[in-house]
C-alpha cells in the first residue's frame, strides 16, 4: 500500500513538473519513459497528460499492440502498448498492466486521441544531462529521433509523438485477416 501511495505522489510531482516546465523557461526537454528496458525520451511539447492504467474496452479485429479504448477525462482514447508496437516484447493483456505502468496521452494538438501504455515513468531529462549518440544501423522510422546517452551510460531513444501518431503502421490498427483456406 505504501508503494502505491509513493507512486501516486511521484505521478503528481511529475505532472506538476511537466506543467511548470511548459510554463517557465525550458530546463527539462523530455519526459523519460521505460518500455521493456528501452529508454525512451518524449519531447514535453508532444506529451499530454499521464494517467494510471484503468479499465480498457477491447476492440476486436485489431493489432495485438492496440489494447483497446479508455475513457480519459471524458474522452475516448485508443490505447497502444508502445513496447509491443516497437517490437520490444509481445503485447500485454490489458489486465496485466500494473503499477508502475502508466498511460501517456499524446498531446491533443496533434489531433490524435491516443494514449501509450508505458512500463514506467523515469522522470524528466534535459539536454545538458545527455550526450548525442551515433544512429544505430539500418533504416529508422520517421518518428525515431536522435539517440542520447546519459551520465550513467544508458542510451535513450527520442521519439517524436506527433510523427508517431501520423505513422502509417501506427494508424493501421486493423488486424490482417488470415488467408482463406482453399478446399
Amino acid at each position: 500500500m505504501a508503494n502505491r501511495e509513493a507512486l501516486r505522489e511521484l505521478q503528481g510531482r511529475l505532472t506538476e513538473r511537466l506543467q511548470l516546465a511548459r510554463s517557465e523557461a525550458r530546463i527539462a526537454q523530455w519526459l523519460a519513459l521505460d518500455c521493456a528496458g528501452l529508454g525512451v525520451l518524449v519531447p514535453l511539447e508532444g506529451a499530454g497528460e499521464i494517467f494510471p492504467v484503468g479499465p480498457l474496452l477491447p476492440v476486436p479485429h485489431t493489432q495485438s499492440w492496440f489494447l483497446g479504448v479508455a475513457n480519459l477525462r471524458g474522452g475516448l482514447h485508443g490505447v497502444v502498448d508502445l513496447a509491443a508496437f516497437l517490437g520490444l516484447r509481445p503485447a500485454l493483456a490489458p489486465e496485466a498492466a500494473r503499477d508502475p505502468a502508466r498511460l501517456l496521452a499524446i498531446h491533443p494538438g496533434s489531433g490524435a486521441h491516443c494514449a501509450l501504455l508505458v512500463d514506467r515513468l523515469a522522470g524528466l531529462r534535459a539536454a545538458e544531462q545527455m550526450q548525442p549518440e551515433p544512429p544505430g544501423p539500418g533504416p529508422r522510422p520517421a518518428f525515431a529521433g536522435p539517440r542520447w546517452r546519459d551520465g550513467d551510460g544508458r542510451v535513450w531513444q527520442e521519439i517524436d509523438l506527433a510523427a508517431l501518431a501520423a505513422d502509417e503502421r501506427f494508424l493501421a490498427i486493423a488486424a490482417r485477416a488470415a488467408p482463406a483456406v482453399q478446399r
